[in-house]
């Protein structure tokens, strides 16, 4: 990582290496919003965007998963990811922004190839409810 990387992505990078979802707390804005690809809403508030980012940290973290590419604005960036799961390469990107405190305001996720959005979708939606019923 380099020195003119932003604050709050090497922040994230920290939290997602170490797939810390308790580190999720500092990290995100109480107003934080999440964008999945597959859900139509936003998902408001820090509580159910560190679910979803939890459950992302399971889904799609795997020992594949790295950012060959990032681009950074004053407040935003753009961080290209790639994995694989089950054999199916999964490509996409986190759309990140942030508060003047460093603390993520907004996360968009999206990810190609379709293939890999239905199974993307399958996985995440059986982590949300084996989280959920673990509560």
């Amino acid at each position: 990582m380099t020195a003119s990387m932003p604050a709050a992505i090497r922040h994230w990078h920290a939290v997602a290496e170490a797939r810390d979802v308790a580190g999720l707390d500092a990290l995100l804005a109480e107003e934080a919003i999440f964008e999945s690809p597959v859900v139509h809403t936003p998902q408001v508030g820090k509580a159910i965007a560190t679910r979803y980012l939890a459950a992302a940290f399971k889904v799609l973290n795997n020992e594949a998963f790295h950012y060959p590419n990032q681009w950074f604005g004053d407040r935003s960036a753009v961080l290209e990811f790639a994995t694989e799961i089950d054999g199916i390469a999964v490509n996409g990107i986190d759309m990140i922004t942030w508060d003047d405190s460093d603390r993520i305001t907004h996360f968009k996720v999206m990810i190609r190839p379709l293939k890999a959005i239905n199974l993307v979708h399958e996985k995440m939606r059986e982590t949300l409810m084996a989280m959920a019923g673990s509560r």
